[in-house]
């Protein structure tokens, strides 16, 4: 641990500069980041009374390929964004958490770890499920202080709760297990605190994205051992920034959208006497179309040429990466969102198609960003869709040009300039 005022000063002069620059990897943001360290060591100070601390961070994520495949076992490809949650700390006799988003203090005793219902759906009900969690599969744990502050951009599809449970997983790990508590485990104890204490039936791609950090593509071929693997890559060397736009789209009343795409994937699976439709092989679901349509709809048989197709696609990203081909990469990117739209059918909602953000932004994206006849990069929709936000990877020297378009369309600061960042959960300081 670090003495905190030091820490502050340390923070301030810009002699964490360089550790900041290797997470953030924009030096635009230094600014803005001396000064968001130096206040929350500053309001850890105001809050608690230690002045040996240390300090944690857990990103946000991104979704790149896979869209609306986890839920039928399919195969994902995520990264970890230069957005995070961070946490000043210090040891303690009990669970003590004070966010900057207000609510009060958390307190939580380490030996009263059972699931209260009436936690659900609160802060509480996570750092409860993160201890107990990491309990049940033997790990030491111990109280401590906390000061949670967080840039992730709620609503946006970039994952906020993923990046707490993975923080709060990642504090334990640090001050209790010498970090020895793997990346992997951290995402899978997050999803059972999620879905067990939250109440929320969560997949496992935003807290494996959070925790492991990079670029990650996950098969989830068996949901209960999903096979991870980090794909190293770094997007901003080769000359490419990621670009979330909100929309700022009403998220009102489509529930029973999102819930349509995996209940009608699932009914065409069930064409085929299976459960979810990777149990099917693609060549029986392109063969058997016409039965897809009879028996479901022609949307279901559409949806299901998506998944399978979407499957294909993260292969072929995860290989291009490899290769380090970011042309086949883009292409593959582009390839998806098309797909998403074409077939998945999410980027609007039936029930209301004068309103139309999210097709909007990808028309207009791809006008700018193929403007006097050179492709400048690409835009997909992202996360769930119907509404809220889409992903562009620009080329660098592009990105000013871009952001103003999209900032005219839905406000300014509605586009925000991300890069892909290569660590996970981690110990700062």
């Amino acid at each position: 641990m670090e003495n905190r005022n030091t820490l502050k000063a340390d923070f301030l002069s810009g002699n964490n500069d360089s550790l900041l620059l290797d997470v953030y990897l924009d030096e635009n943001m230094l600014p803005y980041l001396r000064e968001r360290f130096a206040a929350a060591l500053d309001s850890f100070g105001e809050n608690f009374s230690e002045d040996e601390v240390s300090i944690f961070s857990a990103p946000g994520r991104t979704e790149v390929g896979g869209n609306h495949t986890d839920h039928q076992h399919g195969k994902v490809l995520a990264a970890s964004i230069n957005r995070d949650a961070i946490a000043v700390v210090s040891k303690s006799s009990k669970v003590n958490v004070i966010s900057a988003a207000g609510g009060g203090r958390i307190s939580i005793e380490v030996n009263d770890l059972a699931k209260k219902d009436d936690e659900e759906g609160t802060t509480a009900s996570l750092i409860r499920g993160v201890l107990a969690g990491l309990t049940d599969r033997g790990y030491n744990i111990g109280g401590f202080n906390a000061y949670v502050t967080s840039d992730v951009l709620i609503g946006a599809g970039l994952s906020s709760s993923a990046a707490f449970e993975t923080l709060i997983g990642t504090i334990i790990s640090g001050l209790y297990n010498d970090m020895a508590v793997s990346p992997i485990e951290i995402a899978q104890i997050g999803q059972y605190a999620e879905n067990v204490y939250f109440g929320k039936p969560c997949g496992l791609m935003d807290q494996m994205a959070s925790s492991v950090g990079s670029l990650v593509t996950i098969d989830f071929l068996d949901p209960a051992k999903p096979v991870v693997e980090k794909v190293d890559f770094d997007m901003a060397a080769h000359g490419y920034s990621l670009c979330i736009t909100d929309t700022k789209a009403d998220h009102v009343n489509l529930t029973p959208d999102y819930a349509a795409v995996p209940a009608e994937m699932k009914a065409a699976a069930a064409v085929f006497g299976k459960e979810v439709l990777r149990e099917v092989e693609p060549d029986e679901i392109i063969k058997n179309i016409p039965l897809i349509r009879e028996k479901v709809s022609d949307r279901a048989a559409l949806r299901a040429l998506h998944f399978i197709t979407e499957n294909t696609r993260v292969d072929e990203q995860v290989a291009a990466l490899r290769k380090g081909d970011v042309a086949a990469f883009l292409a593959a990117v582009k390839a998806s969102g098309d797909s998403s739209f074409k077939y998945l059918q999410n980027v609007y909602t039936n029930k209301d198609v004068d309103h139309q953000a999210v097709s909007i932004a990808l028309g207009v994206s791809d006008y700018c960003l193929n403007a006097g006849g050179k492709s400048h990069g690409v835009a997909r929709v992202h996360g769930g869709g119907f509404a809220g936000t889409i992903a562009a990877f620009v080329e660098n020297g592009f990105v000013s040009e871009y952001k103003s378009a999209m900032d005219s369309l839905f406000g300014n600061g509605a586009c925000n300039v991300l890069q892909i960042r290569k660590y996970g959960g981690m110990k700062l300081i």
